[in-house]
C-alpha cells in the first residue's frame, strides 16, 4: 500500500521497503532513546503495570490505585485506607505477544499499523531492558505463531524489532490467530514478569479466556494500536472496501447513514474489547497512526510511575483514549467488510 507523500509530526520510520530497513530502525532507537532516556531513573518500575512480589511500605489510598493491595491492618490501625507498597523484582523477563495479521498491515496517516507495533515493541524493550531484564516474542502472523526466546542485551532487542519489522506479511484471506499466541505464551508457565500483547483487537474477542489466565501469573499490558479509518468511514462517496483476513470486498457508497452505522458499530466493539481487557486486568495503552505516538507511551508510563511511587495515580491513567476499539461482527451488512479498512 503507497504511503502519503507527508509524514506526520511523531509517526514511526516506515519498515515496509527492505532497502531502507536499517535507516528506520536507527531512527527508531535514536527516537526512542532521546525521548525516554532517563525516564526510569530512581524508579525499576517503570513501564511495568505490576508492583514486584517483595512486600514494602505503606502509603494512602488514593483514587485509582488497585484496591487488591490494600493493607487492612494497617488501614484498621489509622482509620485511614492505606495500600501496601511492594518492591520491584530486580531481573523482569518480558514477554511480547506481537498480532501482526493482515489487518495491521494498514495505514493512512504517515505509517501502517505494523509500523506501530514495531515501535512499541522498541519502546517496551527499552523501557524494561537493563539489569538482567530479558525480553521474548510470541509473533502471530497469517502463516502460524512464531515464537523468540527471551534474551538480554540490546543486541538480542535489535534482532527482535528485525525479526518483527521482516516478518513476512499475511496473505490476503488468511486470519492470525491472536488466542493462540497467547495460549502459547501461557503453556508451559514461565517465572512471573511482564506480558505485553500488542494488537488492534479486531475481530471476535476470543482471547479474553486465555488472557485472563495469563494474568494470574503475569503483569498484563495490552497495548492496542489504531488508525482513524478502523472508527469511521470518509465521505468519498463510492468506495471498494476489502477485508484482507477474509479476502472479501464490497463496493458500498459511503452515505450518511453508512457511515453513521459504522461509527456506532466501531465504538461498541471498542467498548467491548476495553471491558475484556479490564476484565483480564491489563492495563491499556492506545497508540494511533495519527498521533505521536511516543507522547503516548511517555504521558502512560507517568502516570503509571506516579501510581506505583505514592502519587496520586488518576482513574482513567491505564488508557490514554477513549475505550479500546475495533470493528464489531455485527456492523451493518455494508460496514463489515469494512473491518480491516478500506483500501
Amino acid at each position: 500500500m503507497p504511503q502519503p507523500a507527508e509524514r506526520p509530526f511523531g509517526a514511526p520510520p516506515s519498515t515496509a521497503d527492505p532497502t531502507r530497513l536499517d535507516a528506520a530502525l536507527t531512527s527508531l532507537e535514536l527516537t526512542v532513546r532521546r525521548r525516554l532516556d532517563g525516564l526510569l531513573q530512581g524508579n525499576h518500575l517503570g513501564l511495568v503495570p505490576g508492583p514486584g512480589t517483595e512486600p514494602g511500605d505503606a502509603r494512602p489510598y488514593y483514587p485509582g490505585d488497585d484496591v487488591r493491595r490494600m493493607d487492612w491492618s494497617v488501614t484498621a490501625r489509622t482509620t485511614e485506607a492505606h495500600i501496601r507498597q511492594t518492591v520491584a523484582d530486580r531481573e523482569l523477563e518480558t514477554w511480547l505477544v506481537a498480532d501482526l495479521s493482515a489487518s495491521l498491515d494498514f495505514g493512512t496517516s504517515g505509517c501502517e499499523k505494523r509500523d506501530l507495533v514495531v515501535a512499541a515493541a522498541a519502546a517496551v524493550g527499552h523501557l524494561t531492558g537493563g539489569g538482567g531484564n530479558r525480553l521474548g516474542a510470541v509473533v502471530s502472523a497469517g502463516g502460524g505463531v512464531t515464537r523468540y526466546p527471551a534474551r538480554g542485551g540490546k543486541a538480542s532487542l535489535q534482532h527482535l524489532l528485525r525479526a518483527l519489522a521482516t516478518t513476512p506479511r499475511s496473505p490476503i484471506g488468511e486470519r492470525g490467530d491472536l488466542a493462540a499466541a497467547i495460549e502459547q505464551l501461557r503453556r508451559p508457565p514461565r517465572r512471573r514478569g511482564l506480558a505485553v500483547v500488542i494488537s488492534d483487537f479486531l475481530g471476535d474477542i476470543n482471547w479474553e479466556r486465555s488472557l485472563r489466565a495469563l494474568s494470574g501469573r503475569h503483569d498484563l499490558l495490552a497495548i492496542e494500536v489504531l488508525d482513524p479509518r478502523d472508527l469511521e468511514l470518509p465521505a468519498v462517496g463510492l468506495v471498494t472496501l476489502l477485508d484482507p483476513e477474509s479476502g472479501r470486498t464490497k463496493e458500498v457508497s459511503t452515505t450518511p447513514g453508512l457511515r453513521r452505522d459504522f461509527a456506532e458499530a466501531a465504538a461498541g466493539h471498542r467498548a467491548a474489547v476495553a471491558t475484556a481487557l479490564r476484565r483480564c486486568g491489563a492495563a491499556q495503552l492506545t497508540l494511533s497512526t495519527d498521533r505521536d505516538w511516543i507522547a503516548d507511551v511517555l504521558r502512560f508510563v507517568l502516570s503509571r510511575k506516579r501510581g506505583w511511587s505514592g502519587g496520586p495515580s488518576n482513574p482513567g491513567s491505564t488508557s490514554l483514549a477513549a475505550p479500546g476499539f475495533s470493528t464489531p461482527a455485527s456492523a451493518a451488512t455494508a460496514a463489515a467488510p469494512a473491518s480491516r479498512g478500506a483500501r
